[in-house]
């Protein structure tokens, strides 16, 4: 089955946002529905929103869970064959659907398909054994993973191998999308990316840029532990902690560095790399989260 524009809904988790997310709505063609989730209990962001664009439906969480987490509460309220995820800070071209749409139907049976990043120094996708590829024409080509910014997904497929919810909700922030995409491979099912749609990552610009030191020190401490988890879940725990284990050390010399000259950013920002890994080793969850206020 083809995409179509009546049978595709697009989901965009969102957290402190606003300044990012408009431009993301204004590209996306009005006779599309879009399914915001918003990670807080932010009822003005809400009511402005589903005021403005018609096509637009906003729902709260109420609990800042996660990328992955108010992604599936979204692909969940949509009621079309296909979703398209998308991150605030992303920009479609005016083709981009267009061209998703053409490229399903050259392709019978896909799991997910994705737009290509238009910054070709960042290519959103992974190939075998960090293969290149370089792309001669618009015919869809497989890949072994893509970025979690833009993933449209083939529900109908998806359903029938993933007894779960789509992204693994112990993972706040990162590598979600990869362990998506590993346990579709795994099912020997096809992830496509569709290179003459392409879209624009303004990248790490999802939340506003006032709390960008909390975003950081969030990202950092979410990075080891994504990445520990990851190897855990897929590989063993012995995998996961010998892999992790140098950074940690690393880090907590740089922290110490950085004590020492009283570089209070750079401090923070190793110690919480540090302190994911320490967290990861000993099984706890996830729970760390930026400092800021709904």
């Amino acid at each position: 089955m083809s995409i179509s524009r009546q049978n595709l809904s697009i989901v965009i988790v969102t957290f402190k946002s606003e300044a990012v997310i408009h431009e993301c709505i204004k590209s996306i063609d009005k006779g599309i529905k879009i399914i915001v989730i918003e990670n807080s209990n932010n009822l003005q962001f809400k009511d402005e929103l589903e005021a403005t664009y018609n096509n637009v439906s906003c729902e709260l969480s109420y609990d800042n869970s996660g990328m992955g987490a108010g992604n599936n509460i979204g692909i969940k309220k949509a009621e079309t064959d296909f979703v398209l995820i998308l991150n605030p800070d992303v920009i479609l071209e005016k083709l981009t659907i267009e061209e998703l749409i053409k490229a399903s139907q050259k392709i019978s049976n896909f799991a997910i398909f994705a737009p290509i990043s238009s910054n070709i120094n960042y290519p959103n996708y992974k190939l075998d054994n960090n293969k290149k590829i370089i792309i001669k024409t618009d015919y869809p080509f497989k890949v072994k993973s893509v970025d979690g910014f833009a993933m449209l997904f083939n529900k109908k497929k998806l359903d029938k191998i993933i007894d779960e919810d789509y992204f693994d909700e112990n993972f706040f922030m990162y590598l979600e999308n990869d362990d998506l995409c590993k346990r579709i491979i795994d099912a020997n099912e096809d992830i496509y990316i569709a290179p003459a749609s392409k879209i624009k990552h303004l990248g790490a610009k999802a939340v506003d840029v006032k709390y960008k030191n909390e975003i950081e020190f969030a990202r950092n401490w979410h990075w080891i532990w994504s990445k520990f988890y990851f190897n855990k879940k897929h590989y063993g725990y012995s995998k996961a902690f010998t892999q992790g284990l140098p950074k940690c050390l690393s880090s907590l010399i740089k922290y110490f560095f950085y004590f020492l000259i009283k570089n209070k950013i750079k401090k923070r920002i190793y110690l919480n790399r540090a302190l994911g890994f320490f967290n990861a080793a000993i099984n706890k969850k996830s729970w760390y989260r930026p400092n800021i206020s709904f």
